[in-house]
């Protein structure tokens, strides 16, 4: 009997392992969209261009430092991406976990091929009004649509941490 009763409460302690926090689900979901919350806007543009200013006749952050930048953007959103599917979705959780997979798919090409041209300009020498130019077209581009998904994921995140008394400083 003892032997039963302690194989009942393994299998009932198991599941209760592997099913995330709510806490894990929020980070996942919402917080890691930090990464990417300078998407379309200006202040990623001047990023790339600042990491190509030379400081007494040297580059602080190395050759190439733009394009590591957006490498290394990339390599988090794919992961972030995995992590999220990853995730049971539940009646509760559902419209979080969708809008942010939609939000980091929706990112990671752009990401991937406008971003990473622009960071390569930057690289290669372009000028800062070249560079600044190209930032404007992908705002003006991409940015509706992020700041759309953004807002949904931003909303759905606040009623989830607020049920489940999450603590987070929404910086308002």
């Amino acid at each position: 009997m003892k032997k039963l009763f302690l194989i009942l409460a393994v299998a009932a302690i198991l599941p209760a392992c592997t099913n995330p926090s709510p806490e894990n689900y929020f980070d996942t979901a919402v917080l890691n969209t930090n990464m990417i919350n300078d998407f379309g806007s200006d202040a990623l543009t001047k990023m790339l261009i600042a990491q190509n200013v030379k400081y007494n006749g040297t580059l602080p952050n190395g050759p190439n430092a733009a394009t590591k930048m957006i490498d290394g953007k990339v390599q988090y959103i794919e992961s972030t991406i995995k992590k999220v599917k990853d995730l049971k979705e539940t009646s509760e959780t559902k419209t979080m976990l969708r809008t942010s997979e939609a939000l980091f798919e929706y990112v990671l090409p752009v990401y991937k091929n406008e971003y990473t041209a622009l960071a390569k300009m930057s690289d290669e020498g372009g000028t800062q009004e070249d560079v600044l130019s190209l930032g404007k077209e992908i705002d003006e581009k991409y940015g509706a649509r992020f700041d759309s998904l953004f807002e949904v994921l931003t909303s759905e995140g606040k009623r989830y941490a607020a049920a489940h008394d999450i603590k987070v400083n929404w910086g308002n």
